[in-house]
């Protein structure tokens, strides 16, 4: 897909109104014509990643169909991150990418992308805990999970994601001393409300995405088992 040195010009007009945050909008065809239209990004963190304002999303596919998401990287290249690659799966749509500043852009599209489950970059609602739960399940046992909407630090906000939803996703309660391959540990880490869900793997180990860090594989003790607050299996096992 191109775009017309108009729509460009346009688009670019916006990400340098939004500097240092990062810009977002839709592109959609309204009457046999491109038009893009811009988004407000809600994110917490604005500087670094966005997210686009449902209402903005529910007026623009009003207004047309929606055919791409755009977004700007203002402080570094427009090469898409993981994170950008995750969501341009889960969004079906091909997204165009840009730097405001030296005008420069890049593209993806859905293909089936994948992330590893070791060595994944967090990006909190995109790319966390629940995503690699929610990647396992579906990879390793065969089980489609439901995607929530995750604000930062919604733990500390009156939020109670995974406690509020887990019997919601066909998960039961079991002790620790009945864990097996593919139950799912859930830890309070700085926060009253359980805010971190580990996958165990067998041998007392857990595969995991703690905020701030790396996806990792590491040791069920210590830390980890005194901060559990329940162990969940899925129905079907």
């Amino acid at each position: 897909m191109n775009l017309t040195k108009e729509l460009k010009d346009q688009i670019i007009e916006h990400g340098r109104e939004e500097v240092p945050k990062e810009c977002c909008g839709l592109i959609a065809v309204v009457k046999g014509r491109r038009r893009y239209f811009p988004c407000k990004n809600i994110a917490e963190g604005p500087e670094e990643h966005f997210i686009i304002d449902p209402n903005d999303y529910i007026r623009t596919e009003d207004k047309g169909e929606i055919i791409a998401v755009v977004h700007s990287h203002p402080s570094y290249s427009p090469k898409p991150s993981e994170a950008d690659l995750v969501a341009c799966e889960s969004s079906e749509l091909p997204w165009f990418i840009f730097n405001p500043e030296n005008k420069e852009w890049d593209y993806c599209e859905p293909k089936g992308f994948e992330l590893k489950y070791v060595g994944r970059e967090f990006s909190h609602g995109i790319v966390d805990c629940y995503t690699l739960w929610k990647d396992f399940y579906e990879r390793e046992l065969g089980i489609k999970m439901n995607e929530y909407f995750r604000r930062d630090d919604w733990w500390s906000r009156g939020e109670n994601l995974y406690l509020d939803n887990y019997k919601r996703e066909g998960m039961r309660e079991i002790s620790q001393d009945e864990i097996e391959y593919g139950d799912i540990i859930l830890m309070h880490i700085d926060s009253d409300v359980p805010n971190h869900a580990a996958i165990y793997i067998g041998d007392s180990i857990i595969l995991h995405h703690v905020q701030g860090r790396l996806s990792s594989r590491d040791v069920y003790g210590g830390y980890y088992k005194k901060n559990t607050a329940k162990v969940i299996r899925h129905e079907s096992r």
